[in-house]
């Protein structure tokens, strides 16, 4: 009587590294906010100048607020995965 069992084969468990290799270690928690500040920074100052025409007499908490939709997006989305 033959059973049809499908052989083994080697293959690395879930999660290892071939050997030889060292996995990537993630940024420093001070990497990574110097990584955000670099992102963020030239996207609240050029965010700055292009409200300035239509906003100028507005509240700066409401400025900061219609800001901070454009902003908080763009970096994290976009800008931050690029760096």
């Amino acid at each position: 009587m033959s059973q049809n069992v499908p052989q083994q084969t080697r293959t690395q468990p879930a999660g290892t590294q071939p050997t030889g290799t060292q996995p990537a270690r993630p940024p420093s928690v001070h990497a990574r906010a110097l990584i955000t500040w670099l992102a963020i920074f030239p996207l609240v100052t050029l965010g700055f100048y292009a409200i300035e025409p239509f906003a100028a007499g507005w509240n700066p908490v409401a400025r900061a607020l219609v800001l901070s939709i454009v902003v908080v997006p763009l970096a994290v989305y976009l800008v931050v995965p690029q760096l």
